[in-house]
């Protein structure tokens, strides 16, 4: 049985049922700026507003795209790390997030 590289050991008469040790999840690395933008590619001309470089793990991350959203008073969504928020908002978005303590640098046109 250990000469099968796809199998594993999911119980044992001593011991009982073998749990696998998860891995924590990590923070992403970058600079520490975080960048807002304004895309329309791929939307059919509709803009949003994307912040991306923040240092933050999946659930703060939701959480600040929350507060956000509830700023603007627009919808948005999380998505690979990059927060999207609908229609340009970045004045909003920035004053919001210098107001936590992040350094923001305006990308793009």
């Amino acid at each position: 049985m250990g000469d099968n590289k796809n199998s594993r050991l999911v119980y044992s008469t001593e011991t009982g049922r073998i749990k696998e040790d998860k891995p924590t999840p990590a923070i992403p690395q970058g600079d520490g700026v975080v960048r807002i933008r304004r895309e329309t590619a791929g939307r059919n001309g509709k803009g949003v507003t994307t912040i991306s470089g923040v240092l933050l793990e999946d659930a703060k991350l939701k959480e600040l795209a929350k507060a956000l959203k509830v700023t603007c008073g627009v919808g948005g969504a999380v998505k690979d790390g990059v927060i999207e928020i609908q229609g340009d908002q970045r004045d909003k978005v920035k004053a919001e997030l210098e107001k936590r303590g992040f350094t923001v640098k305006l990308a793009g046109g």
